[in-house]
């Protein structure tokens, strides 16, 4: 029973790693990713839709994007919401495709993207105490339905206690890592 408690968060724990992950991909470092574009949709016949369902994403070298619609109309509408983005490039429009060129990041940039990846690397933080609350709750609860003793409820949130504690130092790790990163140039 309690062996399921501790499988089910740190299941949900490294969910939480993975979502901070994700997240920083869309932080620029040193050489521009083309997941910087993940969070931007487009209008597309009615609905919004991820940039990267409707045109090509390359990274043609560090500091330049290639984005090339699927369909030519749809430049207008990508441009507009890269604008609207507000990723720190405008957009250079030819025929057919889209060009962003990201000039290289001042040091005050970088200390600003790095102070963004510690605020994502805090709310994961808060997630994954949100996670023990639950955990421990629903030892609690077990407890109160006499399901297991005192002594067992004790055991299972101390071992909370330690995979709460493994998960925030991979947490911490990686906020780290992703400082020195962008810092690094």
């Amino acid at each position: 029973m309690l062996q399921n408690i501790y499988k089910d968060t740190r299941d949900s724990m490294q969910k939480s790693l993975s979502a901070l992950q994700r997240d920083f991909n869309t932080l620029r470092s040193n050489r521009v990713s083309v997941s910087i574009l993940d969070n931007i949709r487009i209008d597309y016949y009615g609905s919004s839709t991820p940039l990267s369902q409707v045109a090509t994403i390359l990274a043609q070298d560090a500091n330049t994007i290639i984005i090339t619609p699927w369909e030519k109309p749809l430049i207008k509408d990508i441009e507009k919401s890269i604008q609207e983005a507000n990723i720190g490039v405008n957009p250079n429009t030819s025929a057919d495709s889209i060009k962003l060129f990201f000039p290289p990041m001042t040091s005050e940039q970088r200390k600003e993207i790095a102070k963004q990846a510690r605020t994502m690397g805090e709310k994961i933080k808060v997630a994954l105490r949100n996670i023990r609350q639950e955990s421990n709750n629903t030892i609690k609860k077990l407890e109160k339905d006499k399901s297991i003793t005192i002594d067992e409820s004790k055991k299972g949130m101390d071992e909370i206690q330690k995979i709460t504690d493994e998960y925030n130092k991979k947490a911490e790790s990686m906020v780290k890592t992703k400082e020195e990163e962008i810092i690094k140039i």
